[in-house]
């Protein structure tokens, strides 16, 4: 298996490559060259498997690179107790007779972003120990994505992340879960302004080829293909589990459908590329916040990005997004995986301040299956509640945005999987506001808002970023 950029210049690359470059060398996103296809006997052979196990034979079709023994060490301890408070790793729990959650937040962050970034950590250090390297991690993140790489990184031989995060846009629990980690490899930067600032900061260091290779950047992001590959597991994952009570004989027609609460567009590209993959997908729901634009552009076919001072600060403060990276990848297939097309809408984007793709709106539904809603905050303290009260499940208010669209895009005999987003313990205030119900932190957690923290507050400002970059680089 090999990997190419959106904008065709790049030279074919390994999965180990891209582990560590994140964005390609042309400034575009890495894609697989050829997208693995199963058959529907294949995916039924992988009905008996352990998380960890399917890990490995989905993982497999894309670290072709990787021997296959060490991949499976590396999937076995990532998909551990030890990392994860479920003995099933992902948990399904139905909520009404049509709506199931896809638990994907018994990891050490209590978000899904663990996920992907226990295995990346584990597959980065693989990595840089048989090549002799070292690598600076630089992200951004609007909430959860930090930690998840902080904790999955932190004390890794040869990595130093450098984690920019908005100053005032995350939750106390966010903040803490960040902040009061004091390795010496971890550093938390607090940017002036909005996620997309932090965002756009990260993508002028990568961009800059000569800064990113002196310095050995490399990204965690969903840029890095090597999240997505690792979100696909949960896809294949849910759809046996929920087909599991179904006769064997209907099992390769049923159909499910899922809603993804997004803000990047890293989580739902992962459910897109499982469909190609041939895993039965009718739907794939995607969940917006007040802040839209994706929202927008599945309805309408145009994309326009907002700026940070119109980006809302909401009580999905992960969600709180408007400019996706990882649509490219989708708008690379939408237009024939055609690198000249898809640089054509990119030249577009930052002409004219938006991508007018509406003759390819048809498309979104009947090709690829994507449709999408929009969720409020009224919206979110009215579906936390009525979860609470339907089922006694306790809800966050990310997965509450995606509930509350799921409602909205049910079919008569389709299941439908809302995927978590994280723990409600990490957002108290809402959690109360909706049901009056006063949570407490994990008990492993115990005593996480108390601790000291250590963050660098930074204006927006590049070559701040880039002088310090530079003095802490590994």
């Amino acid at each position: 298996m090999k990997y190419i950029s959106t904008r065709g210049g790049m030279d074919a690359a390994t999965y180990s490559a891209i582990l560590l470059e994140g964005l390609a060398t042309d400034g575009g996103l890495v894609v697989p060259e050829v997208m693995p296809r199963l058959e529907a006997g294949q995916i039924e052979r992988l009905r008996g498997l352990g998380y960890a196990e399917l890990a490995t034979e989905i993982l497999g079709l894309f670290a072709t690179d990787i021997p296959r023994e060490d991949l499976a060490e590396m999937c076995r301890v990532t998909y551990s107790r030890d990392n994860f408070a479920s003995e099933d790793v992902v948990p399904l729990t139905a909520i009404s007779d049509e709506i199931s959650l896809v638990g994907l937040s018994e990891g050490p962050t209590l978000a899904f972003k663990d996920m992907a970034m226990q295995f990346l950590g584990q597959s980065l250090e693989y990595v840089l120990a048989r090549s002799n390297r070292t690598l600076n991690i630089v992200g951004a993140t609007s909430g959860d994505t930090g930690s998840a790489a902080e904790y999955a990184l932190r004390g890794k031989q040869g990595v130093a992340v450098f984690m920019l995060s908005p100053q005032g846009r995350m939750s106390d629990f966010q903040r803490a879960q960040m902040y009061s980690l004091f390795d010496d490899n971890i550093h938390n930067v607090a940017v002036e302004g909005v996620f997309d600032d932090c965002q756009n900061l990260m993508k002028a260091l990568f961009e800059d080829l000569d800064f990113k290779r002196a310095h050995h950047l490399g990204a965690v992001n969903s840029v890095n293909l090597g999240r997505i590959s690792a979100q696909i597991v949960y896809y294949f994952w849910a759809w046996l589990r929920q087909t599991d009570g179904v006769a064997a004989a209907d099992r390769a027609t049923t159909e499910v459908s899922f809603t993804i609460p997004s803000g990047n567009f890293g989580n739902i590209l992962s459910g897109h590329f499982a469909r190609a993959m041939g895993l039965p997908i009718r739907r794939l729901v995607l969940a917006a916040n007040e802040n839209n634009v994706l929202d927008e552009f599945f309805r309408t076919g145009i994309y326009t990005p907002r700026g940070g001072a119109d980006t809302f600060a909401t009580s999905s403060p992960s969600m709180d997004v408007s400019k996706a990276s990882n649509l490219e990848r989708f708008v690379y297939d939408l237009l024939g995986r055609d690198s000249d097309r898809l640089s054509a809408a990119w030249r577009e984007l930052a002409e004219t301040g938006r991508i007018d793709l509406r003759s390819e709106l048809p498309r979104f539904v009947d090709e690829f299956g994507i449709q999408s809603g929009t969720s409020t905050h009224a919206d979110r303290v009215s579906t936390i509640s009525s979860v609470f009260e339907q089922s006694g499940v306790l809800i966050d208010p990310h997965t509450a945005d995606g509930v509350k669209v799921a409602r909205e895009h049910l079919e008569p005999g389709v299941p439908m999987l809302v995927l978590e987003t994280a723990k409600p313990e990490k957002f108290p205030e809402i959690v109360f506001e909706a049901t009056g119900e006063r949570i407490g932190v994990p008990q492993r957690l115990e005593g996480l808002l108390e601790l000291p923290q250590r963050v660098i507050k930074m204006a927006n400002d590049e070559q701040k970023l880039r002088k310090f970059v530079a003095e802490h680089a590994v």
